[in-house]
């Protein structure tokens, strides 16, 4: 019964540590990097080359490692406030000490730069100055209004930047696809906070609906579902995406669910849902990349 119970209590503290960490969202970044250096900026490599590469290999793990180390920054600066959010979650994290927690923030972060190292020195500053920026905001930024919702986006998105510099493709298209993500993850981290607000005026952080109000918040919103689809028909007409034209065209079926459905909502749980739509819309994103060239899966599998 001893040994039962011990084993329990491993598991649990096993589930609280990928929880902190957000261990599906990481699994999705890892899936995403892969997909987007196959399909989108190495297109022309061979896809074994891309998959087998010890390179992006270590830039992907060293991503996640600081990713991993970020979530449970974040969690040691918003333990006061998620405990009002989201309780159970919270009492789920707590199980592992915060003592645990710093020593694998320390550990993740100096190993990220470790392995960055095998790949050159200029991998090193990048994801040194990374680390800092996810403490920095964690510390500081995410209190202010609009700048906190910026700063998360563009964080988001940096572990794409890496294996863009990594190939140094600069073709337009990328940057539209990286408009686009970006304005999804603003529009999400904005819908969070309408759904925090409880937990963000106890603890006085300074977000869009605290300092200006549900209204203006729900406001910026719809301007920025409006505006994302700028990039979407860009890529629908400008460039050649195959069948991914099915994803978008199911995007602005769901962004104009979501804009209704903005207007109606009241309260956390209502928020929570607009949430988990930006959030199927960012996943099915990230498998949908397989649909711009179909052949191309079988072609470079017989390379």
């Amino acid at each position: 019964m001893l040994l039962s119970r011990r084993n329990k209590l491993f598991f649990l503290k096993l589930l609280s540590l990928f929880s902190v960490v957000r261990g599906y969202n990481i699994l999705i970044i890892i899936i995403a990097q892969y997909l987007t250096s196959i399909f989108i900026l190495a297109p022309h490599i061979k896809l074994r080359n891309v998959v087998f590469d010890p390179n992006l290999f270590v830039i992907v793990l060293a991503s996640a490692g600081v990713i991993a180390g970020g979530y449970i920054i974040n969690n040691f600066y918003d333990k006061e406030k998620d405990l009002i959010n989201r309780p159970q979650k919270t009492m789920l994290d707590r199980l592992v000490s915060q003592q645990t927690k710093l020593t694998g923030y320390f550990l993740l972060n100096f190993l990220s730069v470790v392995l960055a190292s095998y790949v050159s020195f200029r991998a090193v500053a990048f994801f040194s100055l990374y680390i800092f920026a996810i403490w920095f905001y964690s510390h500081k930024l995410k209190k202010f209004p609009i700048v906190g919702n910026t700063v998360a986006s563009i964080l988001a998105i940096i572990p794409f930047f890496a294996v863009f510099i990594y190939y140094r493709n600069f073709d337009e298209v990328i940057f539209v696809h990286a408009t686009f993500l970006f304005l999804m993850l603003m529009i999400r981290e904005m819908i969070k906070d309408l759904g925090n607000l409880k937990g963000d005026m106890a603890q006085n952080y300074k977000t869009i609906p605290v300092a200006y109000g549900e209204l203006t918040s729900k406001r910026i919103i719809s301007v920025l579902i409006l505006i994302s689809c700028g990039p979407i028909y860009l890529l629908l007409t400008r460039y050649e995406i195959g069948y991914m034209y099915l994803y978008f065209y199911l995007c602005v079926a769901l962004l104009f669910i979501l804009l209704l459905a903005l207007w109606i909502s009241k309260g956390r749980t209502h928020y929570v849902w607009l949430h988990n739509i930006l959030k199927l819309i960012i996943v099915a994103g990230t498998f949908s990349i397989v649909l711009i060239d179909v052949n191309m899966i079988l072609d470079r599998i017989l390379w």
